[in-house]
């Protein structure tokens, strides 16, 4: 399974990229440079390297799993497999999969009738770190683990194995011949990476047996280390391609709240960074003191060399961390002097925020409230907010399935239609919610609200509720999770190939209590008058984490809170542990609104299908949802997928990805808002590294500058 190919909502698997002149593999179809901010890597040839040298990189968590097919792996499991394991195909600038060289001399598929088959020719040298070739026997072992008929083997999915009829030889030396029972558009996705027979043909040696580190792997590094803090890699000496420019690479657990000062400890290298953090070292370049220079000229009466921050926005929050630092404590000036020893790299990474819509009952059950909802949201708005002040391309997402330089990639939002506030009031009247109306007076909740539909509550309580938000402020997209899971980044839980769902929990039953009145939606007094259906005002649940990684993304629901108060819309916001934001809330449908993240694929069809299926009842009247937590999809967008997966013709299969897409948007029960941002602080030095975007790592390549 490739990186991005694990779909996890909340945590995320990080993507790699290197500069596109040392990425892996041949493309014969090059559409161009890839979209603005697609990565930002420090390039430098091989040769302009050391050769030797530790690059510390810093993980969310510590693998419980080397097994990267297995429900608990996670990024540390998807980011450790990519430098010891063969992957047959990696990713370029734009997400499309490329032949891997140092694995396969070809791959090409020599029959579609009766049945599709592909031939594989691997590369002679390549071998694992025991001395054995790559051979069929670790394709047959691996398709037998992973293709759903084995109970004993505690697999995350089988998408994709389960079409293979049978695996053989090939005619040839080093030939590995794969015949599927059903057309496969996506087969480049299979055997990423590959395990050793060792390891799949044995349901305990899958199970447990890779909880510890791989006995024997196949790539640039092997497994020499694992702690409980650590997982250190060390060049392996049979690889028979580039030799790696590092002598280690050790792969460090440092969560995201302590990140910032383990680099200013130098006690890492490279880490993926909080906004904060960011903003501190981008304020330690010439261009982020120029800046605060600028604004210290203005500075007010009274308060000499005070930074000007009339102007807002990034240039104020830059130029007062750097007078902050330039005119604080001594402490402050050495952890700025610390932080200039790195640089930021920024791109948009591979995934999406998006807002969902539980459809699974209540008033967002009906199709007509979800688009009122949706019609709403200012995206464009809420891009802003988020990616503009980092420097980054502002624009929101036009499709549920492809990211923005992807091919096939089209804006499909039309089919739901863009911001309307009137649309919306229509949508809503047109379902029986309407605003001043005989019944929008009567006092059928027992004066429980008012006429706007705020509930009467203590004055204690709303103001220790209540929160705010300001323009200023922006999300990151964090998603609890799995990690990035949901870290949504989904969690890493949220790699299971299915969930069910037979009711949700209560309000109370998440241990949190809603918000009251105006402070639990945003903190201001809307001016629109609730919208009411029977004397019943019209309130959605919205829940967010509440712990501190996951302060920008509160940010955005608030902002979500008062667009939905100019149609008459009001929402609870219900703040939850981030622990069990996405098992308890999301995986569960204990929500109206939420907000998580999906990682982008390479590979839509396969992947797309279990996020936007329409759940389907199980036998104790349970829904299984796979991985649709909105619970919203219908028998049509299910047909596209699945004629998409079927169909050989890449451009055809593009095509019926992209009606699928639109159906997606016109049923709206997710609103894709934005890519979300990728901040990689990176030790001076350090090259071939950095916000990697979409494209899969050489590892083999990173190293430090002579």
């Amino acid at each position: 399974m490739s990186i991005a190919k694990r779909r996890c909502a909340m945590l995320l698997v990080a993507g790699v990229m290197l500069p596109l002149p040392v990425l892996t593999g041949c493309s014969s179809d090059d559409d161009g440079p890839p979209p603005p901010a697609a990565w930002d890597v420090a390039s430098a040839p091989r040769g302009g390297t050391t050769g030797t040298g530790t690059l510390r990189w810093a993980l969310d968590a510590t693998p419980t799993t080397f097994n990267a097919f297995q429900t608990a792996a996670d990024t540390g499991t998807q980011r450790i497999a990519g430098a010891v394991l063969p992957a047959l195909y990696t990713l370029d600038a734009r997400g499309r999969p490329q032949r891997n060289g140092d694995y396969l001399t070809s791959a090409d598929i020599t029959a579609r009738e009766p049945k599709q088959v592909v031939v594989y020719k691997l590369n002679p040298k390549a071998v694992w770190s025991d001395g054995r070739p790559l051979g069929a026997e670790d394709f047959q072992a691996q398709w037998k683990a992973l293709r759903g008929t084995e109970n004993a083997y505690w697999t995350a999915r089988n998408a994709g194995y389960d079409r293979i009829a049978k695996i053989e030889p090939g005619d040839e030396d080093h030939e590995v011949k794969v015949t599927f029972a059903k057309p496969y558009t996506d087969w480049r996705s299979l055997f990423t990476p590959l395990y050793p027979k060792s390891v799949m043909s044995n349901p305990a040696v899958f199970n447990a047996g890779a909880r510890k580190g791989l006995a024997v792997s196949s790539g640039p590094f092997m497994v020499h280390a694992v702690a409980d803090k650590s997982v250190t890699l060390v060049r392996d000496p049979r690889w028979w391609g580039d030799r790696a420019r590092l002598s280690r690479l050790v792969f460090r657990t440092v969560p995201a709240e302590q990140r910032a000062g383990a680099l200013i400890g130098g006690q890492l290298d490279m880490a993926e960074v909080d906004r904060t953090t960011a903003r501190r070292i981008q304020a330690t370049t010439p261009d982020g003191k120029k800046q605060a220079a600028g604004a210290k000229k203005s500075g007010s009466p009274g308060k000499a060399g005070a930074p000007d921050l009339s102007t807002g926005g990034q240039d104020a929050a830059d130029a007062l961390a750097t007078w902050a630092a330039e005119n604080g404590p001594q402490q402050d000036r050495s952890q700025t002097v610390a932080l200039s020893r790195f640089t930021l790299r920024k791109a948009l990474d591979p995934a999406y925020t998006q807002l969902a819509l539980n459809g699974t009952k209540g008033p967002l059950a009906d199709e007509r409230v979800r688009r009122a909802v949706a019609r709403a949201i200012d995206r464009q708005a809420l891009a802003n907010l988020v990616l503009k002040p980092l420097g980054l391309p502002a624009k929101p997402l036009g499709s549920h399935l492809l990211m923005a330089g992807q091919k096939g990639y089209k804006d499909h939002s039309g089919a739901l239609g863009g911001r309307d506030t009137h649309a919306a009031q229509s949508l809503l009247a047109d379902a029986g919610w309407r605003a001043n109306g005989s019944s929008t007076r009567q006092k059928s909740l027992d004066g429980k609200t008012d006429d706007r539909g705020r509930r009467h509550a203590a004055p204690t309580a709303m103001a220790s509720e209540a929160t705010t938000g300001t323009a200023s402020d922006t999300a990151t997209g964090t998603e609890s999770t799995a990690s990035d899971a949901a870290t949504g980044t989904a969690s890493t839980a949220s790699g299971t190939a299915s969930g069910t769902a037979s009711g949700s929990p209560s309000a109370t039953a998440s241990g949190a209590a809603p918000a009251a009145g105006d402070a639990g939606r945003s903190g201001r007094v809307g001016e629109t008058a609730v919208v009411r259906k029977k004397g019943r005002p019209l309130v959605l649940r919205f829940v967010l984490p509440d712990d501190s990684a996951s302060a920008p993304l509160r940010t955005v629901g608030e902002r979500i809170a008062r667009m939905l108060e100019a149609i008459g819309v009001r929402t609870e916001i219900t703040k939850v542990p981030g622990t069990g934001y996405f098992k308890d809330h999301i995986a569960t449908g204990n929500y109206d609104l939420a907000l998580y993240s999906w990682p982008a694929s390479a590979y839509p069809a396969t992947d797309g299908r279990p996020i936007y299926a329409k759940p389907q009842p199980a036998a104790d009247g349970s829904l299984v949802v796979e991985q649709n937590y909105t619970r919203v999809g219908t028998d049509q967008i299910d047909q596209l997928f699945d004629q998409a997966l079927s169909e050989l013709d890449g451009s055809a299969s593009r095509s019926l990805i992209g009606r699928a897409d639109a159906r997606i948007w016109a049923a709206a029960g997710s609103l894709p808002l934005y890519q979300r941002p990728e901040l990689v602080a990176m030790r001076n030095g350090l090259v071939n590294a950095g916000a990697f975007g979409f494209a899969t790592p050489r590892y083999q390549d990173m190293g430090f500058r002579k």
